[in-house]
C-alpha cells in the first residue's frame, strides 16, 4: 500500500516537473520568437523561397488581368517580392504574391488596403503579438492550404479499398486483445501482416493525398489563428468571418485526430510528435481521414477561402507597413481619370542600393524615348517606372515622394532572347512581344497601358529597325498609352521627335575611368560610350585607334 502511494506521489511530481519544464520552455520560446518578430520589422528577410509552392495560389486564377509571365520576368518580379514579403505566415506569401500579379484599376479596393494597413499597424506592441500568432502558420504544409479549396475532392480510393481503411483499426485492435488473452502465434502474424501492408500502402497512397492530408492540420491552426485574429486585431469586416470560423467549427469535430495532430505539429521535433506520426503509418490515419472527411471538405469550401484570405490580408497589410517603414521614402499614391498624365518626384528602383532619384513628368499622347550611353542607367529607369507603377496599383504605396498617374496595364519586352526550342531569332522574339503590346493596346481599351521596351527591334539592320520603330511606337502613343523606349538609335529620336520626348543619360570621363551620375536629362544624347568602355577594359591600342576611325567613316557617310 505505501509503496502503491509512494509511486503515486513520485509519479505526480514527476508530471508536476514536466509541465513546469514545458510552461517555462514555452514562455523562453515565446520571447525569444517575439524578439525576432522586433528584430526583423522593416528590413528584407534573407530567406530561401520555394515559389513552386507560394505560386499555388496564383496559379489557380486564369484572370485575364493576370500580370503575363513576359511582364513579371522583365520587372524581375520575384527578386521584388524578395524584397518586400515581410510576411510572417505561408498563406500571408501566397496572397502577398498573387497581389502583385493583379494591379488594380479601382481606387476603393486600394482605399480598404490602406485602411487596414493603418488600422492593424496603429498599435505596434499589438502588431508583434498579432506577428506572433500568424507565424504559427508558418510550417511549409501550410502552403497546401488553397488545395482544400481550389478543386473537388474526388474519392482516390477502390470500394474495397475504402472499406479497409475504415476497418483495418478494429482489425489490429482485435489481434492484439486475442494475443493478450490469449498468446498466440496466429495473431502475431496476423498482426504483423497487418502492420506490413499498412506501411506498404502508407507510402504508396501518401504521394496521392499528401496535399489533402498535409493541409489539414494547418487548416485548423488557420481556425484557431483566426479566432484569435477575430478578437485582437482590431479590423471591422469580421462578421462573415465569424459564420465561417463557426461552419468550420463543426468540421473541426469530424477531424479530432487531426486536431490533436495540428497541436503537435507546432513542436514537430518533439518525441510526442514522432510517435504519432509511427502510429499514423500503422494505422493508415491519412488514408483514413481522408476517406472520413472529403465531403465535408468539399462543403465548407467557401468558409475555408474566406478565412484564408481573412488571415492572409492581415499579414499582408503587417508587411506592407513594414516595407514602407524601410524604405528611404515612400509616398501614397493619387490616381487621376482626366488629363492623362503622369508625374512622379524622386523616382527611385526599390532593389537599386543608394539608387539615383529622377523625376518625370509626361502626357499619355507624348511618349519617352530615352537614350544613353551604355551603363548609364537607361534600363533601370524605365524598369523602375514600372515597377512603381505596380507597387503603387497593388500595395497603394510608391518609391518616389510623389506618384500621379492614371490607372494602368503594364506591358513590357525587355527581356528578349533567341529561342531555340520554338526557333525564334532575337528579332521575331521581340516583335512577337511587341506585337502583343500592340494587340492589347488599342484605342478601345478602357484601361490605357503603360508600355516599357528596352531597345526596341535590336536583332534586325539598322534601316529596317528604325522604320519599324518609328511606325510601331508613332501607333502605340496615338492610342493615348504611355510609352518609355530605350534604345541607342539617335535617329530614331529624329524622326520621333514630334511624338516624342527624349531624353538621355550620359557619362563623363575622369582619366580612363567612366563616371556616370545616373540622371535624366532632357534632350538627345551627346556623348557615345561604347569605344571608351572597351579602351577602360584594356584592349590594345590599335583596335581602339582602328574602331575610331572606322566610327567617323560612318558617321560622315550618315550625314551624307
Amino acid at each position: 500500500m505505501y509503496y502503491f502511494l509512494f509511486t503515486l506521489i513520485v509519479l505526480a511530481i514527476m508530471l508536476a516537473i514536466a509541465y513546469i519544464v514545458s510552461y517555462f520552455g514555452k514562455v523562453h520560446a515565446r520571447e525569444k520568437n517575439l524578439e525576432k518578430v522586433k528584430n526583423k520589422w522593416a528590413k528584407p528577410i534573407s530567406s530561401r523561397r520555394n515559389f513552386d509552392l507560394i505560386k499555388i495560389y496564383l496559379d489557380a486564377d486564369d484572370n485575364k488581368e493576370k500580370l503575363s509571365a513576359v511582364t513579371a520576368d522583365d520587372l524581375d518580379l520575384k527578386s521584388v517580392f524578395n524584397y518586400i514579403d515581410r510576411t510572417n505566415s505561408k498563406p500571408g506569401k501566397q496572397l502577398l504574391y498573387k497581389k502583385l500579379h493583379f494591379p488594380e484599376t479601382s481606387i476603393d479596393s486600394l482605399l480598404q488596403l490602406d485602411a487596414k494597413v493603418e488600422a492593424i499597424n496603429a498599435d505596434a506592441s499589438n502588431r508583434q503579438l498579432i506577428e506572433l500568432e500568424l507565424s504559427k502558420l508558418n510550417h511549409s504544409n501550410a502552403y497546401q492550404i488553397p488545395n482544400l479549396f481550389l478543386k473537388d475532392h474526388i474519392p482516390l480510393f477502390a470500394p474495397v479499398m475504402a472499406v479497409y481503411i475504415k476497418i483495418v483499426s478494429y482489425l489490429i485492435f482485435a489481434a492484439i486483445i486475442s494475443l493478450i488473452v490469449i498468446p498466440n502465434p496466429a495473431s502475431l502474424i496476423v498482426l504483423a501482416v497487418l502492420f506490413g501492408y499498412n506501411i506498404i500502402f502508407h507510402f504508396a497512397s501518401k504521394k496521392k493525398i499528401a496535399g489533402y492530408s498535409n493541409s489539414l492540420p494547418q487548416l485548423l491552426i488557420m481556425h484557431k489563428v483566426a479566432v484569435w485574429l477575430v478578437k485582437n486585431a482590431k479590423t471591422n469586416d469580421t462578421e462573415d468571418i465569424k459564420k465561417s470560423l463557426i461552419h468550420l467549427a463543426g468540421l473541426k469535430r469530424l477531424l479530432s485526430i487531426v486536431n490533436f495532430e495540428s497541436e503537435l505539429v507546432v513542436d514537430a521535433g518533439s518525441p510526442r510528435y514522432a510517435i504519432f506520426q509511427l502510429f499514423k503509418i500503422l494505422f493508415l490515419l491519412e488514408p483514413h481521414i481522408y476517406t472520413n472527411s472529403i465531403k465535408h471538405i468539399g462543403k465548407y469550401r467557401g468558409d475555408i477561402e474566406r478565412v484564408y484570405n481573412f488571415v492572409g490580408e492581415i499579414d499582408l497589410a503587417i508587411a506592407i507597413q513594414s516595407v514602407r517603414e524601410g524604405l528611404p521614402f515612400y509616398n501614397k499614391p493619387e490616381f487621376i481619370d482626366h488629363n492623362a498624365k503622369m508625374e512622379i518626384t524622386d523616382l527611385y528602383h526599390p532593389l537599386v542600393d543608394r539608387c539615383v532619384t529622377n523625376s518625370l513628368y509626361t502626357r499619355a499622347d507624348k511618349g519617352a524615348l530615352i537614350t544613353g550611353s551604355n551603363m548609364a542607367g537607361k534600363t533601370t529607369f524605365i524598369k523602375g517606372i514600372a515597377v512603381n507603377t505596380l507597387l503603387a496599383q497593388t500595395l497603394f504605396t510608391s518609391c518616389a515622394k510623389a506618384y500621379k498617374a492614371p490607372f494602368l496595364k503594364i506591358k513590357t519586352s525587355i527581356k528578349i532572347t533567341d529561342s531555340i526550342e520554338e526557333q525564334q531569332s532575337f528579332f521575331q522574339a521581340q516583335a512577337s512581344a511587341i506585337l502583343n503590346i500592340v494587340d492589347s493596346s488599342s484605342s478601345e481599351e478602357d484601361v490605357k497601358s503603360l508600355v516599357i521596351i528596352d531597345e526596341i527591334f535590336r536583332g534586325t539592320n539598322t534601316i529596317e529597325r528604325i522604320a519599324a520603330a518609328k511606325s510601331v511606337l508613332s501607333y502605340i502613343t496615338a492610342n493615348d498609352n504611355f510609352v518609355f523606349v530605350s534604345t541607342h538609335d539617335l535617329e530614331l529620336a529624329e524622326l520621333l521627335d514630334e511624338d516624342f520626348a527624349i531624353y538621355s543619360f550620359e557619362d563623363s570621363k575622369s582619366g580612363k575611368t567612366l563616371v556616370f551620375d545616373y540622371k535624366l536629362k532632357e534632350g538627345l544624347l551627346k556623348s557615345k560610350n561604347g569605344i571608351a568602355i572597351l579602351a577602360s577594359m584594356g584592349y590594345p591600342e590599335s583596335v581602339i585607334e582602328d574602331a575610331h576611325i572606322v566610327s567617323e567613316r560612318m558617321m560622315l557617310k550618315y550625314m551624307e
